[in-house]
């Protein structure tokens, strides 16, 4: 029995339960959406990560600026689309598999924010994603806390908790392969990239962080529009999105189902990208290509526009009643 199964087996139970009562054959394919992959249908589990710190620690960096967007060179149209996959302390989220079996079939790569508890939540598709070599996996923080309200013990813990529960997760799938005579599959020691949750930070945030040695992801063009489960709605506010995308540009969605209809949208924003020759690229390949565009503190669209987020979620952007300290 792996470690994922010894510490939350009520949980691993239940969810076999469900996929039984939910007629889920094992012959499935895997990438196909099931009712488990729906908002809240699995327990909520509040408890830390079996190990609260990584194995592998990333070198301090020097660079401590927020990427939004990388000028490229003359002729490049290349972007980025990313995906955050998070939960709070008090509740769970879903999983897109829709949208996210969408990338993998068109062959588009993607980098993946995921929260910590949200990879354990849905530990059986953190398998899938990390072995699909289309996708690339960032930290998004444990329970979405808000990095401008965090004390410094609880930021620690939510990029260093996350970090540890991917490294578990890594572990486990190179288990499975060896165990089933399989050739070990290309996964990276840890996350290198870092989402803001909220998009919020502060300038000890920002130090703490790359002293951590994690480059911090934004976004220049938001690509979500509340609920698009409408296709005519969804392609009207695709184009609209496309239409301010610039070579370069770093995409933001959702894949946890919050909010409702990303797939409608997402193929509508790609085909209008693909229409205009645009290609994608991960965000760790976009770095490389040309020069990262920073600044000092995050927003979505102009600066401040975030910051009426801060009291919406619990006291640190967690959901909870108290401040997260990781203790």
């Amino acid at each position: 029995m792996n470690r994922i199964s010894q510490i939350f087996f009520p949980v691993f139970l239940l969810t076999l339960l469900q996929a039984a009562a939910w007629g889920l054959a094992p012959g499935r394919d895997a990438w196909t959406p099931d009712k488990m992959d729906q908002r809240r249908a699995l327990p909520n589990v509040s408890t830390p990560p079996e190990r609260r710190e990584p194995v592998v620690r990333l070198a301090p960096r020097k660079d401590e600026g927020i990427i939004r967007r990388v000028a490229l060179p003359e002729g490049e149209k290349a972007v980025a689309l990313t995906f955050d996959l998070c939960e709070l302390d008090t509740v769970t989220t879903g999983c897109d598999m829709e949208a996210l079996n969408f990338l993998r079939q068109r062959r588009i790569p993607a980098t993946l924010f995921m929260g910590g508890k949200w990879m354990r939540t849905h530990a059986r598709r953190v398998w899938l994603l990390m072995t699909e070599p289309l996708f690339e996996i960032g930290n998004h923080a444990w329970s979405h806390g808000n990095c401008a309200l965090l004390s410094p013990e609880g930021l620690s813990a939510q990029v260093l908790w996350t970090q540890a529960q991917y490294e578990l997760l890594r572990e486990d799938a190179l288990r499975a392969a060896r165990e089933a005579g399989e050739a070990a599959p290309d996964i990276p020691p840890v996350p290198r990239l870092f989402r803001l949750p909220y998009g919020r930070s502060s300038e000890p945030a920002l130090h703490s962080l790359a002293e951590m040695g994690l480059r911090i992801i934004q976004w220049d063009v938001a690509a979500e529009a509340g609920d698009n489960r409408s296709p005519k709605r969804a392609r009207r506010e695709g184009r609209r999105i496309a239409s301010r995308v610039r070579p370069g540009a770093i995409l933001l969605f959702h894949a946890n189902r919050v909010p409702k209809g990303t797939a409608l949208l997402l193929r509508e924003v790609v085909e209008a990208l693909q229409e205009r020759d645009y290609t994608f690229v991960t965000v760790g390949r976009l770095l490389e290509m040309g020069q990262p565009q920073t600044v000092r503190d995050g927003y979505f669209t102009t600066p401040g526009d975030n910051r009426a987020l801060d009291r919406k979620f619990g006291v640190d952007g967690t959901g909870r009643r108290t401040p997260f300290t990781g203790r």
